[in-house]
């Protein structure tokens, strides 16, 4: 299946603008307000609240002051997991981010669920070959399509080394954003829903690659639902769909994605599933990631 209704999410209690991160993430801005820590946790309660309203099940894990882990908010980087009970382990470009590997959040996820191997790739750190989970790999898990922009988060090797442990075929390309420089992540310009696929083609310069993404999309029988480059900027492409209890499917994202589609994005989209949104511009603003970044599908078996 494409979608699941379990997810797991970290709620902040360091989270800050990442200089770290910062150097290849054009979509982090250092802010000036006060208080982002708090404002950050905010959003992250109402944004839950918001998703078990709906009836999504979330495994929330409070994130640890210690070690510090400003970006922990965002830990579908470093882990995934599959419905086959294995786990993967991602390597992490900035070093605080490795650190959000942290024992508490598999011993939540092992309480609920059955977890039966471990895929890590984590040992690609020490040559410097990064890639970062379903942030850098956007995953058609019906089609067994691993999508991926290369970039200093995403590297070929590591890519092919997941698609050949999983058994996915890998797609990648090349994605700039306005100023020529590779997006970070391939999440936040496309999303892969079980019937359609929102995506950034202008941000695809080479037209063989774009092509060739657009062919393997209409291949599997999914729509393309394109998105500007300003809305891309404005977190459109950084999606997810998930459905509830009952099975009834969503499109989540934030509020600033929301309000960045225009009435015949919103129209087509919601011909497959209403969408649910929540304000989270703080988390957005200062660490270059929205609502998909913020949560990572849980498609183990339940114990």
């Amino acid at each position: 299946m494409q979608h699941t209704s379990h997810l797991l999410m970290i709620k902040p209690v360091n989270f800050s603008f990442n200089a770290e991160t910062a150097v290849n993430n054009s979509f982090q801005t250092l802010s000036s307000e006060s208080g982002i820590q708090e404002k950050a946790r905010q959003e992250f309660e109402y944004f839950i609240e918001t998703l078990k309203a709906n009836d999504i099940d979330v495994t929330v894990v409070e994130d640890t002051p210690v070690p510090y882990t400003p970006d922990s908010v965002f830990p579908n980087n470093w882990i995934s997991f599959h419905e086959d009970g294995s786990i993967c382990l991602y390597p992490m470009f900035a070093q605080n981010r490795r650190m959000e590997r942290k024992p508490t959040v598999l011993t939540a996820i092992a309480e609920k669920f059955r977890i039966d191997q471990t895929h890590d790739f984590t040992n690609n750190e020490t040559s410097n070959l990064f890639l970062e989970g379903t942030g850098s790999m956007v995953l058609d898990r019906e089609n067994k399509i691993a999508y991926a922009c290369l970039s200093p988060r995403t590297h070929i090797t590591v890519l092919e080394a997941f698609c050949n442990k999983m058994n996915y075929q890998p797609v990648a390309f090349t994605s700039v954003d306005v100023a020529g420089n590779p997006i970070y992540h391939t999440n936040v310009m496309m999303c892969v829903a079980d019937d359609y696929v929102i995506i950034c083609l202008e941000s695809i310069a080479d037209m063989n690659e774009k092509e060739m993404v657009i062919k393997k999309i209409h291949d599997t029988h999914k729509i393309i639902i394109e998105i500007s480059f300003d809305q891309m900027n404005r977190f459109s492409g950084n999606m997810l769909q998930v459905h509830n209890t009952s099975g009834q499917k969503f499109l989540v994202m934030s509020s600033q994605a929301y309000h960045a589609l225009n009435n015949d994005q919103i129209k087509e989209i919601e011909k497959f599933n209403p969408i649910i949104h929540s304000d989270i511009k703080t988390i957005e603003t200062n660490g270059g990631g929205s609502a998909r970044c913020m949560m990572a599908e849980v498609f183990l078996p339940l114990k």
